[in-house]
Parts: C-alpha cells; sequence; structure tokens
C-alpha cells in the first residue's frame, strides 16, 4: 500500500457525490481511488478497451484488490434490456457494506463528456431494473479512463442528478514492458524444458 501511495490515491476520483449522496458523500469518495494501478494486468499504454476488460476479469481477484474491501463481482458485459434494445455494461459489483450496485465503465481515452452520459444511463437503468430499493442504496458509476481534464469532468458531473465518479488507471510503463518476456518467448523455454525431459 505504501509502494503504490495508497494514501494519496484513496478517494483522490473527481466526483459529484457532494450533491448527489449528500448524506453520505464522504463515505462514497473514499471507496474510488485515482489513479487505479492496473500494472498487474502486464498491458503497455497501447492497448484497445475490450484487452483491459478481459485483463481485469483475467485478474479479477487482483482488480478486486484495487477496488477495495467490500467489492463483490456481479458480471461483465452484464445485459440490460431498455424498449427494444439491449445494452451492456463493462463490469457490474455490488458493495457489500454500501449496499450498493457499483457500474464500472471502461475507457482507453480520456473521459468525454458522452462517456459520462452512457455512465449515467447504466447507472439509471440499474437503479430501476436490477436494485432492490427496499435494501438497496442509489447505484453508483465510476469511469475509469485512460485520463481526463478536470474542468470537462467537472461540468459533465455538475449537470448529472447520478452518483457518479470519474478516475483514471495506470498501467506498467514502457520501460517496465520491455523487460517482460513476450508470448514467443515463453511458448519457446515452454518447448524447451518439454524438449530436454524427453
Amino acid at each position: 500500500m505504501l509502494s503504490s501511495q495508497l494514501h494519496l490515491r484513496q478517494g483522490a476520483a473527481l466526483s459529484n457525490f457532494d450533491t448527489t449522496v449528500p448524506e453520505g458523500s464522504d463515505l462514497l469518495r473514499e471507496i474510488t481511488k485515482d489513479p487505479y494501478v492496473l500494472d498487474f494486468t502486464r498491458l503497455g499504454s497501447d492497448h484497445a478497451e475490450r484487452d483491459l476488460e478481459d485483463a481485469l476479469v483475467e485478474h479479477v481477484v487482483r482488480f478486486l484488490q484495487e477496488l477495495g474491501v467490500g467489492f463483490a463481482f456481479v458480471g461483465r458485459q452484464y445485459p440490460l434490456q431498455v424498449g427494444g434494445q439491449e445494452f451492456r455494461m463493462d463490469l457490474l459489483f455490488y458493495h457489500l457494506r454500501l449496499h450498493r450496485y457499483v457500474v464500472v465503465e471502461l475507457k482507453t481515452v480520456p473521459a468525454q463528456p458522452a462517456h459520462l452520459g452512457q455512465l449515467g444511463f447504466y447507472t439509471a437503468v440499474v437503479d430501476d431494473k436490477v436494485r432492490d430499493p427496499s435494501r438497496d442504496d442509489a447505484t453508483l458509476g465510476i469511469l475509469i479512463a485512460a485520463g481526463r481534464d478536470s474542468e470537462v469532468v467537472q461540468y459533465s458531473l455538475r449537470g448529472s442528478t447520478q452518483p457518479m465518479a470519474v478516475s483514471t488507471y495506470e498501467t506498467l510503463p514502457p520501460e517496465m514492458r520491455a523487460l517482460l518476456p513476450t508470448d514467443a518467448d515463453l511458448a519457446r523455454v515452454t518447448h524447451e524444458v518439454l524438449d530436454a525431459r524427453g
């Protein structure tokens, strides 16, 4: 936790919690981080959104540890039927201590107002169609993007009535990525070991 500077990252995501959930904004803020350190995915700086999602699901235990205590994984590409259309959210979690669903949208580009519109839509649909209002509090949305312009994000959050936060993520720096063996290297070593065994 010290090496990842958790004390500086905890609660650092930009959010609209003060206006959308004033009675619990401090607690909600504490479950967010900025940036999320996703170096365990072994992704470099150039990757597709699906690659990021695949890597997080493949390492779901490590991702849950990075999210923090209380998060439970519900599903990926979670389907939502609205009208005659089906929409799919990147990741859906449930926070056991806060009794809230948490929608996580991933973007491999800097956060844009349209991304927050999409996240707000998913959050509203989960509120109406998935959550049990007798025991679950309002759904929370977290956009984890490759970057953000704080002013753009603040304006985008101000116009929303859904509780949302915007954070960034970090993967392996290029110099560290270059030190890792490639898939071909690992396959070659495996074949050499198997050939040596006879």
